[in-house]
């Protein structure tokens, strides 16, 4: 099945479709997706073909959402009305590689790629992803081949012996463990707003603020989510909106106000300029990356013994 889709022509595609998470960019002007839709397991192809058009062709049982949903993955449901940073680094990288924030409508997908990305580094995150498909998932149905992550159902059936080799420590196994529980109460939630879905997610042992802000990014394409209690992220957007090498969620929060309605898109802007000079502590090997909870969390925010809850 295909079709073609009309897209700005300024639009900067990788940018755009690494937004959320889940597709792989093959080249510059091409990316493919494999997931699991409504109607069963999907895979599909995007190619930029000229400036203002991409060729979708789409495989297996969910090729009909998966052509349905292209354009949504494409940013056709957002809006970059008002948004115009002042002079300076973030508006020469606005203006260098100008993007729309996309949407998967997977829940499902966002929230492994979320539990799994909680306190590790990215690699270790994607390399867990890609491993549970592998291992429990089913083969992807377009000519490329891949994996298609286990349904909610299939992984609750798992036990924390399954995740290990997966490189999954027991927390965040039990964590995705209790959200493919859950599932079967989220399926509307693709229908809400993202403050709505959050305060859902939120209700769910494991799941705080960080978590539940980048699963609306990828999955409803929130382009107001801010994940904090990240343990980089404030000192990116204190560097790059400030010049201050250092900051905390209040900062940041501060930082990103005057951009409310677009913030997820600034702190895509910011981390793509590089993180702030690093002359702090060195990290323990369990808890590095772009996306490790700080330990200064506000104290609503932590478990017990003083331990973020995402």
């Amino acid at each position: 099945m295909k079709r073609t889709i009309e897209i700005p022509q300024w639009l900067e595609l990788a940018m755009t479709v690494r937004g959320t998470k889940d597709p792989v960019m093959v080249g510059p002007g091409e990316t493919r997706w494999n997931t699991r839709t409504p109607d069963g397991p999907g895979a599909l192809q995007l190619v930029r073909t000229g400036s203002t058009s991409v060729d979708a062709e789409a495989w297996g049982p969910g090729a009909a959402w998966m052509l349905e949903q292209a354009p949504k993955l494409l940013g056709a449901d957002d809006d970059v009305a008002g948004f115009a940073p002042p002079p300076g680094p973030l508006s020469d990288r606005w203006r260098a590689r100008p993007f729309l924030i996309g949407r998967s409508d997977r829940l499902w997908d966002s929230l492994v790629g979320g539990v799994f990305g909680q306190k590790v580094q990215v690699a270790n995150a994607v390399k867990a992803r890609r491993l549970l498909s592998r291992y429990h998932g089913d083969p992807g149905p377009g000519p490329w081949g891949g994996w298609v992550l286990p349904s909610p159902e299939r992984t609750a059936e798992l036990g924390y012996a399954d995740f290990h080799p997966l490189g999954v420590e027991r927390k965040r196994a039990e964590i995705l463990l209790r959200v493919a529980r859950e599932m079967s109460r989220l399926r509307d939630l693709e229908s809400r707003t993202p403050q709505q879905v959050q305060a859902r997610l939120e209700r769910i042992r494991g799941i705080g603020p960080w978590t539940s802000a980048m699963v609306t990014a990828s999955a409803l394409g929130d382009a107001d989510a801010v994940p904090v209690g990240d343990y980089h992220l404030p000192n990116t957007v204190a560097w790059h909106l400030a010049g201050e090498e250092r900051g905390d969620d209040a900062r940041m929060l501060e930082l990103l106000e005057p951009y409310a309605g677009h913030r997820w898109r600034v702190l895509r802007l910011a981390k793509s300029g590089g993180s702030a000079p690093k002359r702090g502590p060195k990290l323990s090997l369990t808890g590095d990356g772009l996306h490790m909870e700080r330990s200064n969390m506000p104290r609503n925010n932590m478990g017990r013994g003083g331990r973020p809850r995402s």
